[in-house]
């Protein structure tokens, strides 16, 4: 049930840490300031993958490999806005809450998509080459203005 990356980013580690600080915490902090970055980060990832599916680039996750290569609107300032809206509104759950659980499950992310997006170059560069090679040379990672 919540074994997508979605599902768990956006809707079980939210729940999680709520449970965890209530129960084991004995209280739940909410911080509004850190809700723009949620919002930011959910708004990313969704805008992202909206984005992918209109240019037909093929299927959400690697079930099916991609047919074209996106490297505009949100794909020409960082190579993986999708995993990056993840990891900020992960940010955005640890700064609202404050919670040891939320910056546990926001290392685990970090961990997780870093290994993904290494998987993920490969496979790009084997199917598109040195268009995604180029690509590469000029598009960071993750963050705009940041070398990989």
């Amino acid at each position: 049930m919540f074994g997508s990356s979605p599902r768990q980013t956006f809707v079980l580690f939210p729940l999680a840490v709520l449970l965890f600080d209530a129960v084991v915490r004995r209280r739940v902090r909410l911080d509004p300031r850190a809700l723009p970055l949620l919002t930011a980060g959910y708004g990313l990832y969704r805008y992202a993958g909206s984005y992918r599916d209109a240019q037909g680039a093929g299927s959400r996750g690697a079930a099916r490999p991609p047919v074209r290569l996106v490297t505009d609107g949100p794909y020409g300032r960082t190579r993986n806005p999708m995993y990056l809206g993840h990891l900020l509104f992960v940010v955005g759950l640890a700064a609202a809450t404050c919670s040891p659980l939320a910056v546990l499950l926001g290392a685990r992310q970090l961990a997780r998509f870093r290994e993904r997006v290494r998987v993920d170059e490969g496979r790009l560069e084997r199917i598109f080459g040195d268009e995604y090679r180029a690509y590469r040379q000029r598009v960071p990672r993750w963050l705009p203005g940041a070398a990989d």
